[in-house]
């Protein structure tokens, strides 16, 4: 052809030795392009929450049940010599607190059979319906008493703590507000989740200001930013923060207004 331009038919064997060069370094550039952008776009993404839900797996445990604000389940620490066991907050399957699965047993020791969920140090059980059996005690020791760390204003979300510590990913955000409000309606402790600035977070459960549960008074300001004052108590391993509900201040609507 004229101007020595190659010229490839289909049925034959080979492609001219141009073109074929022409078309591997193509194809070698579209390549490492796509992985450029792949490698960019996992950069961009957030990191996945730590948590951990051990889904299928059926365990054991024994302790004592407090049902205040919420259940939970105080576990000896075995081989520590600690005065103060280790707390698991208790929900039930699904979007549902245990209440029902306690109730009347707040103090005694039972055993009971369900599944961990665990992040950053924060434990808790997803217990296997009609597992919950008295072992016998009519009561236990009290669990020691609350410090209380005084009065402190915090800014973070409100999250449901099933979700959040391990069960979803994420757990958090705007993305998840309709399972989060739907699991806190449903009786899931409610938990303020603030960033310490160093990368981690602590996690303070949320009561009315006499340690009551307030899950429905929170509905609105669930997955959006907050500032809440109020008491904070520490028992054991657990943060409780007690609050006026009506004190709560939305941060996103503050800053729309200004």
């Amino acid at each position: 052809m004229a101007g020595g331009d190659e010229f490839y038919i289909g049925y034959q064997r080979q492609a001219p030795a141009g073109l074929s060069r022409f078309q591997r370094w193509t194809v070698a550039a579209l390549l490492l392009a796509a992985a450029v952008v792949a490698v960019a776009l996992a950069a961009l993404q957030s990191d996945f929450d730590p948590g951990v839900f051990e889904f299928g797996v059926v365990r054991d445990f024994a302790g004592v049940v407090h049902e205040r604000p919420h259940p939970l389940l105080l576990v000896d620490r075995p081989g520590h010599n600690l005065p103060e066991p280790s707390r698991f907050l208790l929900v039930a399957a699904g979007k549902h607190g245990a209440d029902g699965e306690v109730a009347g047993l707040d103090g005694r020791r039972v055993r009971l059979r369900g599944t961990l969920i665990h992040r950053q140090g924060q434990t808790m059980v997803e217990v296997v319906a009609g597992s919950v059996e008295p072992t016998g005690d009519a009561t236990a020791r009290p669990a020691a008493g609350a410090v209380d760390l005084g009065v402190q204003t915090l800014r973070g979300e409100i999250v449901d703590s099933k979700c959040y510590l391990g069960v979803m990913k994420p757990g958090r955000g705007k993305p998840h507000r309709a399972c989060a409000t739907l699991c806190i309606r449903g009786g899931i402790p409610p938990v303020l989740r603030v960033e310490t600035g160093s990368g981690e977070y602590r996690h303070f459960l949320l009561t009315d200001e006499a340690g009551g549960v307030i899950n429905h008074r929170l509905l609105d300001l669930i997955a959006v930013p907050v500032e809440i004052a109020g008491r904070v108590l520490r028992t054991g391993d657990l943060l409780v923060l007690e609050i006026d509900p009506t004190t709560i201040r939305r941060l996103d609507a503050a800053a729309g207004s200004s």
